[in-house]
């Protein structure tokens, strides 16, 4: 192993690092630190404070990512602060936010056991939601129905009593005729209607033109099943719908939230034990970044940062003003960097040159910045561009905390493991910073800060450490350690007394977008994209392991696209898009639909798939649209060629970043 602070790519960081002549060198943590701080100040003196960016981490606690955004806010004094959140279900935050007021999932795991009926709609949760997918496997032994609605039949689906297999980004469509299924047949919930939403006429003249016919012939699926799930759905007596990126990574996204909260205001399948709307987290704390106020327009526990009252709160407790405006979210900030507003930005825990779409345009906007600093555990493409690497512990197993899952629990985690020698605790790190910068941190624990941020967030003030502890989690809102809330969100909505209720959940008006990236005769495949059980995002943290199940990037394909182009199982093709081309082997899937294609994003240094996609964003929440690029397959000339050659052709606009990188002017 090499001792002079790189090791091996994905293997831990255990010095830091500072680039001197185009290239990164080992360093003192003083000097790294210095080097660090020394770049952000002298942005913020030459260009003010909002040509500053944070990506926080959504792996880490949410003590890190409350001091996160508190450095952000109160240090550097931007409210440019945004994780990865925003590459996956920004668009739920959006979408709940609006319909509900906050932005979490409605239900308890053990709701999804006692239910009656379960929609898993665009994802596969057995292998990219492991843990919930035991929950729904209890929910169909004590009964329940499943319905799977995807483009792919995914493992998931063999469970199901029903697939709904649906072209690619036509969920609004189905969407809309399932509920013009539901109001034909009478089965709307009167009730619930009337008391707790709003906007229903206007929604049922919106989804009148999408007959079972007209959806049929847009989605692809049957118009019997159609009417077979509207009708189980609408006569449960308890239902969960449940999503995943299938939803959430289209140009429309929060469209498509909305849509699919539409159904549950037609049943009233939400506010009640058993009947809810759960987005599926794909990461231990994507739930808890948000919560924090590691995103650009809300303070912890989702208090407007517009919020003069709630802003107040925070100032008084960190001495610091905190600007009145809404931030740039991760899309934005990487939009900014091409005009020269964002000049500088501090990554925490994310690999965006490997999980942003387009990579060749990521690494060319970071390359643009004046200052980059990267805080992670291992050498990431990334952490290769930065001008100062900071080696943390933010191993889940190295740090005191607490993580929040996508059930709304908050969960108490204890060190189990000393990091390497050389590694420092991202909090710890942060506090250095915000010294340098002419703070008076101190150094505080996890269980310090997590009392300093209750204080400020009514959601979560119930919740010390030790109830956290005796309870085995909490799941927010608690309000007081006296007291829990139901594991349930929004019966309020039930309630008869218009006082009690609040503001009504509004029915989302939302209109069918069909994919931005068109097909054609040059490109006539669909690529979506997606996980696979035994590796994880980028592959940082699985790429230095070996299993019988990983056999690195494959390209599902029909049997039917298969025999059409020639191609064998393990034969490598190419794959091109219009921003650029890889080489991957064919996998022949009987669950891939003829014209649909699906690869994942596991392997970037073998097969970089984000070569393939498209920034096209949601306007609302700024996700782009990962599911639905358009692509051509070819064979490779003497059709001879196997896996060994995968990856070693990137052409195009999308073609790779060196490693070894100019030194900055």
């Amino acid at each position: 192993m090499r001792t002079d602070g790189f090791t091996a790519p994905y293997q831990r960081l255990t010095r830091p690092l500072v680039r001197e002549d185009g290239e990164l060198r080992p360093a003192s943590w003083e000097e790294a630190l210095d080097r660090a701080a020394e770049g952000f100040a002298r942005n913020v003196r030459r260009h003010g404070p909002n040509t500053f960016g944070m990506l926080s981490c959504a792996r880490a606690t949410n003590e890190m990512n409350y001091v996160a955004q508190k450095f952000t806010r109160a240090v550097i004094g931007t409210n440019n602060v945004d994780s990865c959140n925003r590459t996956c279900h920004a668009p739920s935050v959006a979408g709940l936010s609006a319909a509900f007021g906050s932005g979490g999932g409605t239900s308890s795991y053990q709701e999804v056991e006692d239910t009656d009926l379960i929609i898993l709609w665009g994802g596969n949760p057995r292998f990219a939601h492991p843990i919930f997918f035991q929950h729904v496997l209890k929910g169909v032994h004590n009964g329940a129905r499943l319905f799977v609605v995807d483009p792919r039949r995914t493992s998931s689906a063999a469970w199901a009593d029903r697939w709904l297999g649906l072209n690619v980004g036509t969920d609004i469509p189905l969407a809309h005729a399932i509920g013009r299924e539901i109001i034909h047949a009478g089965l709307t919930n009167d009730t619930f209607i009337s008391r707790g939403t709003s906007g229903f006429d206007e929604y049922r003249a919106l989804v009148e033109p999408w007959t079972l016919a007209a959806a049929e012939a847009e989605t692809g699926v049957p118009a019997e099943a159609i009417r077979e799930l509207a009708h189980a759905y609408a006569r449960a007596e308890r239902a969960q719908l449940c999503w995943t990126l299938g939803i959430t990574e289209h140009h429309n996204a929060t469209d498509n939230v909305r849509a699919l909260i539409n159904l549950s205001l037609l049943t009233g399948h939400v506010g009640r034990y058993g009947s809810g709307l759960n987005p599926l987290r794909g990461q231990n704390n994507v739930q808890g970044g948000g919560d924090m106020g590691a995103i650009p327009n809300r303070l912890t526990g989702f208090q407007d940062i517009l919020d003069t009252e709630a802003r107040q709160r925070f100032e008084a407790a960190w001495g610091q003003p905190i600007q009145p405006r809404h931030g740039m979210t991760l899309t934005q900030m990487f939009e900014a960097m091409d005009e020269g507003e964002l000049r500088a930005l501090y990554v925490i825990g994310e690999n965006p040159v490997q999980s942003e779409p387009e990579t060749e345009k990521t690494t060319r906007r970071l390359r643009s910045l004046d200052h980059l600093v990267v805080q992670d555990i291992f050498l990431t493409r990334t952490a290769e561009m930065a001008d100062v690497v900071l080696p943390a512990s933010a191993s889940w197993c190295e740090s005191d905390g607490t993580f929040t899952n996508s059930e709304r629990r908050v969960q108490l985690v204890r060190k189990a493991l000393d990091p390497p020698p050389g590694a420092r605790d991202d909090i710890h790190i942060l506090c250095d910073l915000a010294n340098r910068l002419g703070r008076d941190w101190s150094y505080p624990t996890a269980e310090e800060v997590w009392d300093e941020l209750r204080a400020l967030s009514p959601m979560h003030r119930g919740m010390s450490y030790q109830r956290l502890a005796e309870l085995h989690g909490i799941q927010w809102p608690c309000y007081s350690e006296d007291t829990l809330e139901p594991s349930y969100l929004h019966a309020r909505l039930w309630e008869e007394d218009p006082a009690r209720r609040g503001e009504p959940a509004a029915f989302g008006l939302v209109g069918h977008s069909p994919p931005v990236d068109l097909l054609d005769d040059d490109y006539p495949f669909r690529l979506t994209t997606g996980r696979r059980l035994d590796d994880y995002n980028t592959g940082v943290q699985t790429s230095g392991f070996s299993s019988p199940l990983r056999r690195g990037e494959l390209l599902d394909i029909s049997p039917e696209d298969a025999a059409a182009l020639g191609v064998r199982d393990g034969e490598t093709v190419r794959v091109s898009s219009r921003r650029g081309s890889v080489l991957v082997p064919v996998s022949v899937s009987r669950s891939m639909r003829p014209g649909l294609v699906f690869m994942t994003f596991h392997f970037p240094d073998q097969v970089d798939t984000q070569l393939l996609t498209l920034d096209a964003t949601d306007p609302i929440a700024g996700t782009a649209e990962y599911k639905a690029a358009a692509v051509r397959i070819e064979r490779l000339a003497d059709g001879s060629a196997t896996d060994a050659a995968a990856g070693a052709e990137r052409t195009g606009a999308g073609a790779a970043a060196p490693r070894a990188l100019p030194a900055r002017t």
